[in-house]
């Protein structure tokens, strides 16, 4: 293998460059190998949009990939999250390393929490699952489709445009902005996205070297948590519209919680199972499953539509 530096990939903003820093550093620190790191721009941040008008998660991650199997970089690190559930041809998952914190949190004025808000508050969210749970504990609140960079969003709470807005805690803390939160929800408050709070280190599959090299980064427990979380995600077919929630953690006991939510927050389906970290794939298809049977499909086909994505990343 080369001695030249690693180039590694990520999307320019803020967040995004320190994750793949994040990974920069531990490559390093395990291999001793240098890296160097790209910015490279997606559809996603060109538009606009609201993400469910311009494809869904995966305008995140297409650009990435593509410059991976054209050679332009060595290395992708995504928000776990926004991968979408199947393979995609040419690219490993070479690496799931320890994972953040997973929870959602609140950012409001004058240190105020949820249950403190005034009737009818607005708070930013690009995200369905953070919107429909939202209204599960308040259901006078008003969920307003937000993008932009979490510096962004945060600014729209401290001018007054917005009452509060919900963010990843994972994402606030790269960014050096815990300060700015209010309430941590507890995931049997606010299920979290599947694989939220984790980081994919992507590499092209024939570079059989390279993907072993990364896999001094990657950690089983980690792997295996979001691996039944995207598998839960991947049974009920479910896209960025959908208002799914799912969270998996144990270090020789996985368990498996998951929850589909009505957009308007009036119902709700949870399942749960357990078992080895081995079994992570085969435990988020039988949550799917046992949703599925209760209804699950009606409940996102309703949701389809009735509340718009902008970018769940932050």
């Amino acid at each position: 293998m080369s001695d030249l530096p690693l180039r590694v990939g990520s999307r320019r903003s803020p967040m995004a460059m320190e994750q793949s820093r994040i990974v920069g550093r531990a490559i390093t620190a395990q291999t001793g190998r240098e890296v160097c790191y790209v910015g490279i721009e997606s559809a996603g941040d060109r538009s606009r949009d609201l993400l469910t008008q311009i494809g869904g998660t995966g305008v995140f991650v297409s650009s990435l990939r593509a410059s991976l199997l054209a050679g332009e970089i060595d290395v992708a690190v995504h928000s776990l999250k926004d991968l979408p559930t199947g393979a995609a041809p040419g690219i490993a998952l070479a690496a799931v390393p320890v994972r953040d914190d997973p929870r959602d949190a609140l950012v409001t004025r004058d240190g105020a929490k949820l249950a403190d808000l005034p009737e009818r508050a607005t708070i930013g969210t690009g995200s369905p699952r953070r919107a429909a749970q939202l209204l599960l504990l308040r259901p006078d609140v008003r969920p307003v489709p937000v993008r932009g960079n979490a510096g962004t969003r945060l600014a729209k709470v401290e001018t007054g445009e917005l009452d509060a807005v919900v963010l990843g805690y994972a994402g606030l803390g790269r960014i050096g902005r815990l300060d700015a939160v209010t309430q941590v929800f507890e995931p049997d408050e606010m299920l979290p996205a599947a694989g939220q709070g984790a980081l994919a280190v992507e590499c092209d599959e024939a570079r059989e070297g390279l993907v072993a090299l990364l896999g001094c980064v990657d950690d089983p427990a980690s792997r295996a948590a979001t691996t039944a979380e995207r598998s839960l995600l991947g049974g009920l077919l479910a896209g960025c519209a959908a208002p799914v929630g799912a969270y998996a953690a144990g270090t020789e006991e996985l368990s498996l919680h998951g929850v589909v939510v009505a957009a308007d927050g009036g119902r709700a389906l949870r399942g749960s199972a357990s078992g080895p970290l081995a079994a992570a794939e085969l435990i988020g298809r039988r949550v799917a499953a046992d949703l599925l049977d209760r209804g699950a499909a009606r409940v996102m086909a309703v949701s389809a539509g009735h509340l718009n994505s902008g970018d769940d990343e932050k």
